[in-house]
């Protein structure tokens, strides 16, 4: 009972055959007797015990090798552990018999055999230890695995001069049924016969019908319950083991699986991938199904605590048990449905265990939006006939290159060229439901109908043939082992072309520990460019990433569609996901709260909550506290803390800054174009006529009233603020004192007619005088605008309303009545030129521009009249008000253009007639208060010019052009 209760987990039955050669001492017959003395080598002293004969028809089981073992229980306790002494004896006793006849394997000898375990099978149902075909996961695999040794044997490159052999075996998707091939593995390590100690009758050495392959390595398993049964075998013989796709995280313990290796990463990462996904969607409350076993336990564990770190809880959580019954399944459904609220599902299954789960959810007519593990993956299999119960399925697959070759390897494969592979009939069968007759795999169909022959041309179709997810992993897997055995030979080899004494026997330990984990080589088969690493971490583990999908309806059909992917972080593309209902599905005990509510627990209930707003200035301590921010700061977005508000101020972009930027670079092509036209007729009488220095003076003055629009959007900074209190007052005096120079002249004139002939020509009135006294009246305001700026340092400030406290300004330090008492030698000049403008309106015609000077006066005093109201009263939006001041500002340049410019380059472009010069007699008196004025007709162009007069008198010797 003790060595039962050691060995329960690994009841194996094994027939004894009887030997079919003769030792050379001659012994009784083995069907007579069988005493044989074993020796196992434990610590010493060396533990001896024998074996009474058995009938020759009794097959060796547990319970009859306890029967036939002749070993003190109190020994067999303390010296000999079970799992050691029951594979020592089973592998001793299948030595000299031959295989079950039944056994399907692939065996093909070399000077180097790598064992394979692949799920050709699916697990049976009931007593059946096997079920039906893998497609995908089993045969793909497996002939991945043929594919890589092909490639490897015919690389001169790579162990050259050493030909790797294969010995596969099916695990059926069994754990158990796993270990009792995996002996296989181990027997040549405990089995070794020297044939000479046999000879035949003829004097011949004997030879073994069944001699076991030495093992170098082992690819596999599939499951990670399959590699931690058959890893604990295979660390007694130091027989190291590349796994392709078992990804618990159980496996990376290096103190219990210490010849492991896997080109996949641990599920852990998985999970983690998973929480991420929930966090996405604020799934917050979700169901779990587990499978029974290492990986769907070490994998959903994992993924609870990824999920308590991120505030998710679990509703319920169920785990499907080995039974296949479907009733399990159902229930589990049923289990799932008593929380309503937890709309997700989350799936840690294997394949098998995924696809009676979504036919169980079909069948109550109910499902959930799954959210699965890779044991779902891309799988058709696992959605094929249940497609609507899995719509909206969210899946992680770890992200593989394709490797076309082998797909077209793959796709050329038929019964009638592929001997080496003897499920393949099968698969064949299975594939297109139709017989190869004898040696097929069945000959019947879905409920057990005959199948029809197959027919002898037909092929795979590339259109339907889905490569499996994981053929790049079984490819890596082998190419690993290859070269670490390749690296093992260059190091103890003095001849690399072949095999040496040195690696006869073959060190496991050595070669796992020294060369499988520091394997590192660019992915064989990966795209150009991809620069796909093959390597091991510390503890075995392979480096990847996981490719996410989403399975959906497009058009006629369900697809998994690309969503997005998990490299140590979540890139997913929400908008490329269809959901069954078109909007997002939630999983939530309680509806989320708002931005600014914390949560008020109820009593025994941790993911259930009544939400309570916080104030607006407040923040979320936690989730269940506000506390408020201090002054001058706002909550986050996410209410986790305070924060100093941002400084706003106008951006170039914004929409308030188009427009007032669209008109100010309108009016400087207006101005720049003026400009041309003046520079280009200079010396034109109209030109001349218009006062050409002061024009030019005005028309800088314009150009700087436009550039104070961009000094007014920029970022408030000292500079820019100086330059705002130094242009804008700078700009208009510079157009108003060009404006008064101009009405003070003609005024002055005009008052010298009025005071008779006796009058003196008035002084200053020449073009030097005339920029002289304008730019004395410009330096006036230079000079105020320097106080000013000593008095009160330029600078920035914070400005905050009362009425919107989450709202910062950054402003110049400057009060608005500051900078509009800047203007008031504007506005007194302004009033000024409004007053000249007024008294000089009746001017002659060739001094009318004292009328255009009244219309630009008259204009600029209606548009200052309604733009003070409007600045004051937009004073609480800044951006209203900075508008407003830039277009007000810009409609002043606009109306110098307009009055002051238009008509002078609307005559010399259009009317060139009219510039020239103009001959005018006194023929009449003129009256400045505004009698008629009479001319006399023009005098020819020969005719010496002659003076224009009022009232008999000369008024000022020009010959002007006149408008």
């Amino acid at each position: 009972m003790v060595f039962s209760s050691m060995c329960g987990p690994l009841l194996l039955s094994l027939t004894i055959s009887r030997a079919t050669y003769h030792p050379k001492h001659p012994q009784p017959p083995l069907d007579s007797t069988l005493l044989h003395t074993v020796h196992l080598f434990l610590k010493p002293p060396p533990l001896t015990f024998t074996l009474s004969p058995p009938p020759a028809s009794t097959p060796l089981t547990l319970k009859n090798l306890l029967t036939f073992l002749a070993l003190p229980e109190p020994i067999m306790v303390a010296r000999v552990p079970g799992l050691f002494l029951f594979i020592m004896c089973q592998s001793i006793l299948v030595s000299v018999g031959e295989s079950p006849p039944s056994r399907r394997e692939i065996r093909i000898e070399g000077d180097l055999v790598l064992g394979g375990l692949f799920p050709v099978h699916e697990k049976g149902g009931g007593v059946d230890e096997c079920g039906r075909i893998n497609e995908d996961r089993g045969i793909q695999r497996l002939e991945a695995m043929l594919f890589a040794i092909d490639r490897i044997n015919s690389d001169p490159m790579l162990l050259p001069g050493v030909s790797l052999g294969v010995h596969i075996l099916d695990t059926c998707s069994r754990d158990t049924y796993a270990l009792e091939q995996a002996l296989e593995f181990v027997r040549a390590s405990l089995t070794k016969v020297d044939d000479t100690e046999f000879i035949c009758p003829d004097g011949s050495y004997a030879l073994q019908e069944d001699s076991p392959l030495a093992i170098a390595g082992v690819i596999g398993g599939s499951f990670s319950s399959v590699s931690i049964q058959v890893a604990n075998l295979l660390r007694l013989f130091q027989i190291p083991q590349i796994s392709y796709a078992s990804t618990s995280a159980k496996l990376s313990d290096k103190t219990r699986y210490d010849y492991f290796a896997r080109t996949v990463p641990p599920d852990f990462y998985q999970a983690k991938a998973m929480a991420e996904i929930l966090r996405y969607f604020n799934w917050t409350y979700v169901s779990t199904v587990a499978s029974e076993g290492d990986y769907g336990e070490t994998g959903i564990e994992a993924f609870e605590q990824e999920a308590r770190m991120r505030n998710i809880c679990i509703a319920t959580s169920e785990k499907v048990g080995r039974s296949n019954a479907k009733k399990s399944y159902e229930a589990v459904i049923r289990q799932l449905l008593q929380k309503p609220n937890a709309h997700v599902a989350v799936l840690f299954l294997r394949s098998d265990d995924a696809r009676e789960l979504l036919a169980a959810a079909a069948r109550l007519n109910t499902s959930f939006i799954w959210v699965a593990s890779d044991g779902w993956g891309a799988q058709e299999s696992i959605v094929k006939g249940n497609e609507v119960t899995a719509e909206g399925a969210i899946t992680l697959e770890l992200a593989a290159n394709p490797v076309p070759d082998f797909n077209r390897y793959f796709l050329s494969l038929k019964p009638s060229k592929n001997h080496r592979n003897p499920w393949f009939r099968e698969f064949w069968e299975q594939r297109f439901q139709c017989s190869m007759g004898g040696g097929g795999g069945g000959g019947v169909g879905l409920g057990e109908k005959p199948l029809p022959p197959c027919d002898k041309d037909l092929q795979m179709d590339k259109s339907k043939f889905e490569p499996e997810s994981k053929i790049m992993f079984v490819v890596n897997a082998v190419y690993a082992m290859a070269a670490a055995l390749h690296n093992m030979q260059r190091s103890l080899c003095f001849n690399t072309t072949k095999m040496c004494d040195s690696m006869k026997p073959l060190d496991g330990r050595r070669l796992y520990r020294d060369f499988i984990l520091n394997v590192s080589f660019t992915a064989p088969f990966a795209p150009a460019g991809s620069e796909t690493v093959v390597k091991f971490d510390s503890q075995g583990d392979g480096i990847g990433r996981y490719n996410i999908f989403s399975y959906q309806r497009t058009a006629d059909r369900y697809v998994y569609v690309p969503v997005g992917e998990w490299a140590e972080t979540l890139s997913l593309s929400g908008d490329l996901i269809r959901w069954p209902r078109e909007a997002p599905p939630t999983s939530q005990c309680s509806d989320p709260c708002e931005r600014n509510e914390m949560k008020k627990m109820q009593a025994g209930e941790y993911c259930c909550w009544i939400c309570t707003a916080c104030e607006p200035h407040e923040y979320l301590a936690d989730e269940f506290t506000c506390s408020p921010c201090a002054p001058g700061q706002w909550p986050t977005d996410d209410l986790s803390s305070c924060y100093d508000l941002p400084e706003e101020y106008i951006m170039w972009e914004d929409a308030w800054a188009i427009g007032p930027i669209s008109i100010a670079c309108v009016g400087f092509m207006c101005t720049g174009l003026v400009i041309w036209v003046f520079i280009r007729h200079n010396h034109t009488p109209l030109v001349k006529a218009s006062g050409r220095e002061l024009c030019y003076i005005l028309l800088s003055g314009v150009f700087m009233s436009y550039a104070m629009t961009f000094l007014f959007l920029a970022k408030p900074s000292p500079a820019i603020c100086a330059l705002r209190r130094l242009g804008l007052g700078t700009s208009f005096a510079v157009c108003y004192s060009a404006l008064f120079t101009k009405t003070n002249r003609i005024a002055r004139i005009f008052s010298g007619v009025k005071d008779g002939a006796g009058a003196a020509r008035p002084r200053f009135i020449s073009p030097s005088s005339q920029v002289f006294i304008c730019l004395s009246l410009i330096s006036v305001q230079l000079v105020m605008v320097s106080v000013w700026l000593l008095l009160e340092v330029p600078g920035t400030r914070r400005f905050t309303l009362p009425e919107r406290r989450q709202t910062v300004i950054l402003k110049c330090n400057v009060r608005d009545s500051s900078m509009l008492l800047s203007l008031g030698y504007d506005v007194f000049l302004v009033i000024l030129c409004t007053v000249y403008a007024f008294k000089t309106r009746k001017c002659p015609e060739n001094f009318n521009e004292a009328k255009f000077i009244g219309f630009t006066m008259y204009t600029t005093c209606i548009i200052w009249l309604a733009f003070l109201p409007i600045f004051y009263v937009t004073s609480s939006d800044y951006r209203v008000q900075t508008t407003t001041m830039c277009i007000s500002v810009s409609l002043s340049g606009f109306v110098v253009l307009g009055c002051m410019f238009a008509p002078k380059v609307h005559i010399i472009m259009f009317q060139p007639q009219k510039n020239v010069t103009n001959h005018r007699l006194n023929l009449n008196r003129f009256s400045v208060s505004g009698a008629a004025t009479t001319y006399a007709s023009h005098a020819s162009v020969s005719a010496p010019p002659v003076p224009t007069v009022c009232n008999g008198r000369e008024i000022v010797d020009s010959t002007t052009s006149s408008l």
